[in-house]
C-alpha cells in the first residue's frame, strides 16, 4: 500500500487534518497505523490551544486521554465557575456553557422572585430557582471568537422544575442572533414538556432538561457577541430552575 510506505511524520500530520472520530477509525486498522492515530502528534491538533480564552487544560497524558477527559469532563473558563468549556467528542469543536450566575435575568437579583441555591447536581456552584415573576427575560451572551470558526451551533436552555411549576405551559420568546439585543426574528418554545411539542424538551443527566432557542452559524473570523434571550411578560410564572444556556455544534445528519 503506497500510503502505509509514507514517512510517519507525514501520516501523523494528514491524520490530523481530519475529525477525531476518523482518527479512531483509522487506528483500526492495522498496528502500524494505530501507532501514528493515537499519537500526541495527531491529538494536540484535536485540542484547543493552552490558556485559550483564559482556560488552562489539565496534565493529562496522553493527549487523546486528554481529549477524552475534555469531552467528559467540563473546564472552568477564565478562572471561576460560572463558564465552563468541553469538546465535541465526534468534531473536538468546542462547547461553552454559561451558568444561571453569568446570565442577565429580570429581577434576579431580588430574593423575593429569585433564589440561588446550590445543588450537587449542578456543575457549578449555584443555580437560579424561580419564586414568582411577571417579567421574565433571561439573557446570555458570548464572544464569538471564543467558539470555534466556520461551526454550526445551537444554544439550549438547560432547567427542570421544583416546587409550585407556574406559567411556562404558555410559550416563551427565545432568540439567538450575532449582534445587539433588538433581535428581529425568534421562535416560540414551551418549557413544560406536557405542553409542547414532542421530543422539544429533552432529558439530560442528573435530572436537567434541555429545550433549543435557536440556531446560529459561527463564520471563519467572525468577531462579535453572540446573544441568547427567553422572554415572557404576559402570565405569572414560577417553579422553574435554570442551571445555565449551552452552545454546542449541531449534530450532522
Amino acid at each position: 500500500m503506497a500510503f502505509s510506505r509514507l514517512p510517519g511524520d507525514v501520516i501523523s500530520r494528514i491524520f490530523s487534518l481530519t475529525t477525531p472520530r476518523d482518527a479512531c477509525r483509522v487506528s483500526s486498522v492495522s498496528t502500524a497505523f494505530r501507532s501514528i492515530a493515537d499519537s500526541d502528534q495527531v491529538w494536540l491538533q484535536f485540542l484547543p490551544p493552552d490558556h485559550c480564552d483564559g482556560v488552562v487544560l489539565p496534565p493529562i497524558l496522553p493527549k487523546k486521554s486528554l481529549y477524552l477527559h475534555l469531552c467528559d469532563h467540563p473546564i472552568p473558563v477564565g478562572g471561576n465557575r460560572n463558564m465552563s468549556l468541553s469538546l465535541d467528542k465526534k468534531s473536538g469543536k468546542k462547547c461553552f456553557m454559561l451558568g444561571a450566575r453569568d446570565l442577565t435575568i429580570a429581577w434576579g437579583d431580588d430574593r423575593n422572585y429569585w433564589e440561588w441555591i446550590a445543588t450537587a447536581e449542578s456543575r457549578f456552584n449555584e443555580v437560579a430557582q424561580l419564586q414568582y415573576v411577571w417579567w421574565f427575560h433571561i439573557i446570555g451572551r458570548i464572544e464569538t471568537s471564543m467558539l470555534s470558526s466556520g461551526t454550526n451551533y445551537a444554544a439550549y436552555l438547560v432547567f427542570r422544575f421544583e416546587g409550585h411549576q407556574e406559567g411556562f405551559d404558555w410559550p416563551v420568546e427565545s432568540h439567538v442572533c450575532i449582534g445587539g439585543e433588538e433581535l428581529d426574528e425568534g421562535r416560540s418554545v414551551t418549557l413544560d414538556p406536557r405542553e409542547g411539542e414532542p421530543r422539544a424538551v429533552r432529558e439530560r443527566a442528573h435530572g436537567w432538561m434541555e429545550i433549543e432557542l435557536g440556531e446560529f452559524r459561527n463564520e471563519n473570523g467572525d468577531d462579535g457577541t453572540l446573544v441568547c434571550s427567553l422572554r415572557e411578560v404576559v402570565s405569572y410564572k414560577s417553579g422553574l430552575v435554570v442551571e445555565g444556556i449551552e452552545l454546542r455544534p449541531q449534530e450532522m445528519h
